[in-house]
């Protein structure tokens, strides 16, 4: 799952994290991050230019050359589809905000998102008041952890190298105004690398699509349509407003009906019936999808 289907150091008692690796050399660190800091050394012989037109920042292409020529606000989940919390917020509102939004960290904000306080983690929810809510009084200032903040235009290489250095897995993107313009994870910058990282939350591998209940899936949005219109029984192109002959995958009909890649928990309603709801999507593509499956319109 964001995954968004998507740390930092701990802050007042929280217990740091061993996700990231501490070395003060990071450049030693094996396996992906040391490719990364030799697609960054400043001794490497200068690329030549070449002919032929300009790579498309927004090509689903993958690869360490990303790392160089995409900057922090091509990846970036734009500031309307953040999730936070308010510091006012109580225990129970906090825990069902992790749970609806399946996220495991949230930035925590005073009055707007535009004056950001901290980062607050699920596991140190978990850890002080049990899955529960029993424990000690809830105290959120206590847990929050520090914010890293960066300016839209830095590189993916140079955030990804800073969050390893601090140790940190989210990024609020600030405008010129001193304001939130987005939110950027570690694993957004990875994918731009090695392409779609999925997670526990995801669509089995090898799988488009699970049925959760009668008449409701979870679907990648590369789902081939023709295929889940023959699970379902039923053609979703079968009306004016539909182009079957431009139209592939799910994500491909999602975006259709819709005119613009909808963001993350935003439903979209097909003219026959069934529902489309945004699980996780960038401001780039959609990823996952729940359908709900409704009764054909006659």
């Amino acid at each position: 799952m964001g995954d968004n289907d998507g740390s930092s150091d701990a802050a007042r008692g929280a217990q740091p994290e061993n996700d990231i690796s501490t070395d003060p050399d990071p450049s030693r660190s094996g396996g992906f991050f040391s490719r990364v800091f030799d697609a960054l050394s400043p001794a490497e012989t200068p690329e030549q230019p070449q002919a032929g037109p300009l790579p498309d920042l927004h090509s689903p292409t993958h690869g360490m050359i990303n790392l160089r020529r995409m900057r922090v606000e091509d990846v970036s989940v734009p500031k309307a589809d953040i999730t936070a919390l308010s510091q006012s917020a109580t225990l129970e509102e906090a825990v069902a905000v992790f749970k609806e939004s399946g996220l495991t960290r949230l930035p925590v904000y005073e009055g707007t998102l535009d004056t950001p306080v901290g980062l607050l983690h699920l596991k140190d929810i978990a850890l002080h008041h049990g899955f529960n809510g029993g424990g000690a009084d809830f105290d959120m200032q206590a847990m929050l952890r520090p914010l890293l903040f960066v300016p839209p235009s830095m590189s993916i290489g140079v955030l990804l190298t800073k969050m390893q250095a601090e140790r940190r897995h989210m990024a609020l993107v600030i405008d010129e105004y001193g304001g939130v313009d987005g939110l950027v994870t570690i694993e957004d910058l990875i994918e731009q690398v090695i392409g779609e990282i999925e997670d526990e939350h995801d669509v089995d591998e090898g799988l488009y699509w699970t049925q959760e209940k009668p008449g409701c899936y979870l679907a990648l949005s590369k789902t081939p349509l023709q295929d889940f219109e023959a699970e379902i029984g039923r053609s979703l192109t079968d009306h004016e407003e539909v182009d079957e002959e431009e139209i592939d995958t799910l994500g491909g009909l999602v975006f259709m009906l819709s005119g613009r890649v909808p963001a993350r928990g935003e439903v979209v309603i097909h003219p026959d019936g069934p529902e489309f709801e945004v699980l996780d999507a960038d401001p780039r593509r959609i990823k996952r999808l729940r359908v709900r499956i409704g009764a054909p319109v006659s």
